[in-house]
């Protein structure tokens, strides 16, 4: 596919999210179904290619354009654009030293729309430490390994063709903690998943437990060379990571300030005939929210423009852009909640259901806290993690 300007692509998305994603909410949401109608439209339409290089057939966008698209799904379901964020995540790690196989078997069929992919790391054991992976990957013979293992949290779980999954030498030569990510595929036997997500909120994205049982892996299926999964979490999962969740709770704040906006434009008092937006303590409440909107929204375009240029900051801004997203996401609609009232609160509303979905924003790792820190030893010129 050739390229289209960024813009365009956006409003690509902007009409999937309008005819599809918003229909669909409600339901993905209330039975915590995968939103399908919506990936397979947004596969359709190239989008599933959004990160692929063009050299394999993708639309060859970066963090910026990840950052815009996850956020307008997120104004309309938190769900699906969490499930095209990992989609695309995973896509990045893929494409990142994707070797000529690789790119053939993976990268052009998701830029056609004919697979998609996503991300396995996180494990019960070392919780929001998912770069200190237990799954086990040892040798077994010259063209493969084996693999044995428990992920949990894997997003489009069930669903995805491929699963990139982090692993740990289990080979008695192997240097100690010797990390490195693999593909896995759908078809391969051993794997087993564990009972449908059911959450507070994020209903829809199909997080599941993942067993891997003597799974037999090609090792043309290792992501560029054993021991390079530090390198991958910190260049490549992490920015595009903290991107796509970051977009998608920026939708969400947006989302809630539409919802709080119309309320007040529309309650009208019966014995005085006046709207709420006549109360100048509502307007600058309103005011208020939508600075604190923009200023986030501002400051992960610019994390993300800093990453796709390679600024020797971006890391740190992009780490800080999802810990502040999150906090504003937290307190928009919490405030937007209370500026709507009874009606906000009510059973059903969409506030409840943003409200559900937005808290995740704090614990989905790295977790605000574990971002924090980092931003802090990187200015302070220290390993981001300790030995």
């Amino acid at each position: 596919m050739s390229k289209i300007p960024l813009d365009k692509a956006c409003d690509l998305l902007s009409e999937i999210a309008e005819d599809i994603t918003a229909r669909e909410s409600i339901q993905v949401d209330q039975e915590a179904q995968w939103p399908e109608e919506s990936i397979r439209a947004l596969q359709a339409s190239g989008l599933g290619g959004l990160v692929v290089p063009e050299e394999s057939g993708g639309m060859g966008f970066g963090l910026l354009g990840l950052a815009r698209a996850c956020e307008i799904l997120g104004r309309k379901c938190a769900s699906t654009a969490l499930c095209f964020g990992m989609h695309s995540v995973g896509s990045a790690v893929i494409a990142a030293k994707a070797t000529d196989d690789q790119k053939q078997r993976y990268l052009e069929p998701i830029a056609a729309g004919e697979h998609l992919t996503t991300l396995a790391l996180s494990e019960p054991g070392t919780g929001a430490h998912f770069y200190y992976p237990e799954t086990r990957l040892e040798h077994a013979t010259l063209e493969s390994y084996q693999v044995n293992g428990r992920k949990c949290f894997v997003t489009n779980g069930g669903h995805a063709d491929s699963y990139v999954i982090s692993t740990v030498a289990s080979d008695p030569d192997a240097p100690l903690g010797q990390f490195s990510f693999a593909l896995v595929d759908r078809e391969l036997e051993g794997l087993e998943w564990g009972e449908k997500w059911s959450g507070l909120g994020m209903r829809g994205n199909s997080s599941r437990v993942l067993t891997l049982s003597n799974v037999t892996l090609p090792r043309k299926d290792i992501l560029g060379d054993e021991g390079d999964q530090i390198w991958y979490v910190f260049y490549v999962v992490g920015p595009y990571f903290l991107t796509a969740m970051a977009g998608t709770y920026l939708g969400l704040a947006n989302a809630a300030f539409e919802e709080a906006r119309e309320h007040l434009r529309t309650r009208r008092y019966s014995h005085s005939g006046n709207t709420l937006s006549q109360a100048s303590v509502l307007q600058h409440r309103l005011g208020s929210l939508w600075g604190k909107v923009v200023r986030a929204q501002q400051l992960l375009y610019y994390a993300a423009r800093q990453g796709d240029v390679g600024g020797s900051d971006a890391l740190p801004i992009l780490f800080s852009a999802k810990a502040e997203i999150a906090e504003t996401a937290v307190d928009v609609v919490n405030e937007c909640m209370t500026l709507c009232g009874g009606i906000g609160y009510a059973d059903g509303s969409k506030l409840g259901r943003l409200l559900r979905d937005v808290r995740a924003a704090h614990i989905m790792s790295p977790t605000t806290d574990i971002l924090r820190v980092w931003t802090g030893r990187s200015l302070l010129g220290l390993p981001l993690l300790e030995e």
